[in-house]
């Protein structure tokens, strides 16, 4: 999914019990290797043969696994524009229409209305833009390109199987150009695993029935380790004494914890004490405020991003009944200049900060803690010109 992402997934690295898939090299004598290992696994030669015909490589594809942007908005700008008044009444209307469908949804799986329905809002718009990318295309060129074709090359063999089953036609299917597929952007493997039937039309077309989507969204979801019942964040409010250095997505704290030390809910539910319990500030101190549960693992599974994920997740929140969150004031962060000589002083003082982006990711987040907390400021991560300039 733009979502899970194949295109910001890491593949893992090969090793000798699991050689790299073959790529590149004449499309032909590679498409014939992709036959025989569908075959060996038991697909029907009818079924490769309808798949790959016709098959070729898409440059538009190869442009944008190359061009890939990287996340430069902050979480207020993010959330603002993605969390908007009409996807929120959409949001309503569609968890009323579709009432039954989410109600089998919470029942076999866990997984409630508005946490699907923000996932099918952010990936694309209730399905309204999924994408239009020939999907046989897509990953046939991901996966002969040698760039990642291990992590490709498996969700060809799944979209063959798609094929087999009547579910995807390699002549039509269009998706996201990384080959997700469907109004919840989900992957060929997922869909084979995870797929389920809404309509009971005896396929599952995520692209055309809103039921399929749904009820496969929620399987996905358990699937990744949702527990029914549970919260996934919570608006909080917070302390000036609070220590900064164990804000972020760390372990060892539970929700009493943070309670116990000033931590308040703004909606003043404390039942969850018990619970490990983070607290994450996207835009530092002086911004706003949410405790993450074990739930909100489930979000960083489906999207690596922590402005997208943290988004997702107030997203549900607000479709569940909570109140737009309150901004707050959090100081400026910084320009992306300013962002690159920040880390690459942080990689200077001998931290792991990763590439030099400008991006405050997860590895500048922690390294910047470090150093706020070394410099005897509040180490709450947020990278503003006042830090930068005192290190």
């Amino acid at each position: 999914m733009s979502g899970t992402a194949a295109a910001q997934i890491a593949p893992a690295a090969a090793t000798p019990a699991q050689p790299a898939a073959p790529c590149g090299g004449d499309l032909q004598s590679f498409l014939a290797g992709v036959r025989e290992e569908a075959l060996a696994k038991g697909i029907p030669a009818a079924a490769i043969d309808k798949a790959l015909a016709g098959a070729q490589i898409d440059e538009k594809v190869l442009s944008r696994d190359r061009a890939q942007g990287v996340f430069r908005q902050t979480f207020m700008e993010f959330s603002t524009r993605t969390v908007s008044k009409a996807r929120l009444s959409i949001g309503a209307k569609k968890m009323k229409e579709y009432e039954a469908v989410f109600a089998r949804a919470e029942q076999e799986f866990g997984v409630p209305a508005p946490v699907i329905t923000a996932f099918w809002a952010m990936e694309t718009d209730f399905g309204a833009v999924q994408g239009d990318f020939n999907t046989r295309n897509a990953l046939v060129t991901l996966s002969h390109d040698c760039r990642r074709p291990d992590m490709f090359r498996p969700q060809l063999i799944a979209a063959i199987e798609m094929v087999q089953h009547g579910d995807l036609d390699p002549a039509t299917t269009t998706g996201a150009w990384a080959g997700e597929i469907g109004q919840v952007q989900m992957l060929p493997e997922d869909i084979i695993a995870q797929g389920v039937d809404g309509d009971g039309d005896g396929h599952v077309t995520l692209k055309t029935s809103a039921p399929d989507a749904i009820l496969t969204a929620a399987k996905f979801i358990k699937s990744l380790g949702f527990t029914a019942g549970q919260p996934w964040i919570q608006e909080v409010s917070l302390p000036d004494n609070l220590p900064w250095e164990k804000t972020g997505l760390q372990d060892g704290m539970t929700a009493g914890d943070w309670f116990a030390l000033g931590v308040k809910p703004r909606d003043g539910n404390t039942q969850f004490s018990s619970l490990p319990a983070s607290v994450v500030i996207p835009q530092g101190r002086k911004g706003v405020a949410f405790m993450t549960y074990p739930n909100f693992n489930i979000y960083l599974e489906w999207n690596q991003s922590f402005i997208y994920t943290t988004s997702a997740a107030y997203f549900a929140t607000r479709l569940a009944g909570a109140p737009a969150y309150d901004p707050r004031n959090p100081e400026p962060g910084l320009a992306d200049e300013p962002m690159k000589r920040l880390q690459t002083r942080l990689d200077e003082l001998g931290h792991d900060v990763g590439k030099i982006d400008g991006i405050l990711g997860a590895g500048t987040r922690a390294a910047l803690q470090k150093e706020q907390q070394r410099l005897g400021l509040p180490a709450d991560g947020w990278a503003t010109q006042a830090v930068l300039d005192r290190l």
